[in-house]
C-alpha cells in the first residue's frame, strides 16, 4: 500500500465560458514550487484524480518532486461535476481557455505547460491548435489528439451498439455493477461477465467493454499494481452518449469533428496550427482504445507545418492508460514527460 501522500488539495471552483461550473485541484507539495504551473487534463468518464493512481510514485508525485506547481483540471467530461451530455466541441471552446485563464490569475504565471489524455487531449489540441490556448506554451499529448484511429472490432461496435442504447440511455456507467438503474443497464453487466474473462475485477472488464477492443483494454494487467486494480473501481463513472456519437463520425472523418456551431472547422487540418506551442505526443504501442497510428498522423500533421519542432513516443509494452498508472511508469514515462515540458 502506498504511503498518505505528502500534499495536500486546494480545489478552485472556474466557470467555463457557457457558464458550466468546472474546478481546479491544485496540488500544495511540501515545500513552494520552483517551476512553472503545468495543467493536467483528463479523458472521458473519469476525473482529475486519473493522475493519482496508488502506484509507488504516480505523475503527481513525480512533477512535485521536480519543483512544479501542479494543477489537475476538472472539465465538463468529470465524473466529480454535474453529468451532462457534454461533446468535444464544448470542452474545446468553453473549459479549457477558461481553465487555462484561472491558473494564470491565481499564479501571475504569463505560460503554462500540460499534460492532457485522451479526450481531455483531443479537445485541448484541438483549442491550441484553434488559436484558443496563446499561452500554453508546451503540451504533452497522450493516447490521442487530432486524428482519433480505433480497433477493428471498435469499428463494428461502436456503429451497432450506439444507436441502439441511444434510445435507452443517456450513458454507460462503468458503476453499473453496483447499481445498475434500468434493464439495458442490467443486460450490459450480464453481457460483459459473460464475455470479458481477463480479471476477477468487474469493473476493470466494464471499462474494457466502455471503452476499447481488449481483454483488458486500457492497460495491462502485468503493469499494474494490486493497489490500482483495485482503485479502478472509484475512478471510472458515466459517459455520454452523445461523446461516442461525435466519436463515430470522427473516425469517418479521420480527424475531429465539430457536432455544435462554435466557431470551430469542419476540418481541424484544414489550416496551419494557430499557436507556438511546442507538441510531444506520447502513445502506447499496446493501445486498444486509440491506436497507435492516431498519435502518429496527428505528429506527421504538425511536423510537416513546423519539421523537427514536435516530438513523437511510441512505447513498447504499454497501452492506453499505464503510460499514467503503471507500477513502473515512473522509470519508463515520466522521466521524457518532464524532459518533454522543459525542451526548448
Amino acid at each position: 500500500m502506498k504511503n498518505p501522500p505528502t500534499y495536500r488539495d486546494e480545489v478552485v471552483p472556474f466557470t467555463a465560458r457557457d457558464g458550466f461550473a468546472c474546478n481546479l485541484i491544485h496540488v500544495l507539495g511540501k515545500t513552494s514550487p520552483t517551476r512553472g504551473p503545468v495543467l493536467l487534463v483528463h479523458g472521458a468518464g473519469v476525473r482529475a484524480n486519473l493522475f493519482r493512481a496508488p502506484a509507488e510514485v504516480n505523475v503527481v508525485d513525480y512533477l512535485l518532486s521536480l519543483g512544479y506547481d501542479v494543477w489537475l483540471e476538472n472539465w465538463r467530461g468529470s465524473i466529480d461535476l454535474a453529468f451532462n451530455s457534454w461533446n468535444i466541441d464544448q470542452a474545446a471552446v468553453y473549459d479549457h481557455p477558461a481553465a487555462v485563464d484561472a491558473v494564470l490569475s491565481h499564479t501571475g504565471a504569463s505560460t503554462l505547460k500540460a499534460i492532457i489524455h485522451c479526450q481531455g487531449s483531443t479537445s485541448f489540441m484541438w483549442a491550441a491548435v484553434a488559436g484558443l490556448l496563446p499561452r500554453v506554451n508546451v503540451i504533452v499529448s497522450n493516447a490521442v489528439s487530432l486524428h482519433p484511429v480505433i480497433p477493428g472490432w471498435s469499428h463494428l461496435k461502436l456503429p451497432f451498439a450506439i444507436p441502439i442504447l441511444k434510445g435507452q440511455t443517456a450513458y454507460i456507467d462503468c458503476q453499473w455493477p453496483d447499481h445498475p438503474d434500468s434493464s439495458i443497464a442490467r443486460a450490459i453487466v450480464e453481457a460483459v461477465r459473460l464475455t470479458h474473462h481477463e480479471c476477477n475485477s468487474i469493473y476493470c472488464k466494464m471499462v474494457s467493454f466502455t471503452y476499447g477492443a481488449g481483454f483488458p483494454a486500457l492497460w495491462s494487467h502485468a503493469n499494474l499494481n494490486e493497489d490500482t486494480h483495485t482503485w479502478i473501481h472509484q475512478e471510472f463513472g458515466k459517459v455520454p452518449i452523445t461523446f461516442f456519437e461525435q466519436m463515430i463520425e470522427c473516425v469517418r472523418a479521420g480527424h475531429l469533428v465539430p457536432k455544435t456551431n462554435l466557431g470551430l472547422p469542419a476540418d481541424v487540418t484544414a489550416q496551419a496550427p494557430q499557436t507556438d506551442a511546442r507538441f510531444a505526443l506520447f502513445a502506447g504501442l499496446e493501445n486498444k482504445c486509440f491506436l497507435p497510428e492516431s498519435q502518429q498522423r496527428t505528429y506527421d500533421w504538425l511536423n510537416a507545418h513546423a519539421p523537427g519542432r514536435h516530438t513523437l513516443h511510441l512505447i513498447p509494452n504499454y497501452g492506453h492508460l499505464d503510460v499514467f498508472m503503471g507500477k513502473d511508469a515512473s522509470e519508463d514515462i515520466f522521466p521524457l514527460m518532464a524532459q518533454e515540458l522543459e525542451a526548448a
